[in-house]
């Protein structure tokens, strides 16, 4: 199978690649890439794609689902293997696959979204802050951390997450193929195990990543064990250490958000 490419890639002759999705969702761009480009090349037959994160901003999720909607399209077909935990946007990636394969240990679901804001008013009180806002509309500085809402802003705000929450339901009912009202009955951001999950058919078979390559290479009539394609990953220890999951949830949890952010996120309290 040969060594590393220089251009950062393994060499191989596999039909098969694998795509990561590690620790909080932000950002696309990579993830797009690469299944992207496997799209795009003839070589490649089906595409795993990895899965080990609690979700994160709605957009990135969305846009992964709507590539790997567009590699089924051009009639290649992708498994979602689900690692230790692939809960809200984690799971909403997974529910686009053709085939998914998680643990009954993992935890997934969590399929729901969220919209946290921090209120320091009373603080802003002691230190002698007062704000002085002049604002283009009465919604301009909904969520403004130096006051509380106001009921009509809450009402504003609670219509924008159960959109994006409709969304989800959507999303998992056309990729899971279950009626809209069935998914409803467990799509209130409960998080599950793997095994609960393939009780309510969000999950195909249970099995780590190396029984996803093997069921995934029979599939596509591989014989014996496959090989597989993937990007070459050279991430610096402490790089690494601030993208997993424990620690940006503590990020989270004890550093405001410079802004508020729409999230599928399985975000424990």
């Amino acid at each position: 199978m040969g060594g590393l490419m220089q251009d950062g890639w393994k060499a191989s002759n596999s039909e098969i690649a694998m795509v990561h999705v590690n620790g909080m969702l932000m950002d696309s761009t990579a993830i797009v890439r690469q299944l992207s480009k496997y799209r795009r090349d003839p070589k490649i037959k089906a595409i795993i794609v990895r899965i080990d994160s609690p979700g994160g901003a709605v957009a990135p999720a969305q846009e992964i689902y709507d590539e790997i909607n567009k590699i089924k399209d051009a009639n290649k077909i992708v498994y979602a293997s689900l690692g230790s935990v692939a809960a809200s946007g984690g799971y909403y990636i997974a529910c686009a696959a053709n085939y998914v394969v998680a643990n009954p240990g993992t935890l997934t679901g969590s399929i729901g979204a969220i919209m946290a804001f921090n209120n320091v008013e009373e603080l802003a009180k002691k230190i002698g802050v007062r704000p002085a806002v002049i604002k283009s509309g009465a919604f301009k500085d909904s969520g403004s951390p130096l006051r509380s809402m106001q009921p009509e802003e809450l009402k504003l705000l609670q219509n924008v997450v159960d959109d994006v929450h409709q969304q989800f339901v959507q999303a998992v009912s056309l990729g899971r193929n279950l009626p809209e009202d069935e998914v409803k009955l467990f799509a209130d951001g409960r998080v599950m195990t793997g095994k609960q999950a393939f009780e309510f058919k969000l999950v195909d078979e249970f099995g780590g990543l190396e029984k996803t390559k093997e069921i995934l290479g029979k599939k596509i009539g591989i014989v014996g064990h496959p090989s597989v394609i993937e990007e070459k990953e050279d991430v610096p220890f402490m790089d690494w250490l601030m993208q997993t999951v424990v620690s940006k949830n503590l990020t989270q949890v004890f550093s405001p958000a410079p802004a508020p952010r729409l999230q599928y996120l399985w975000f424990p309290q």
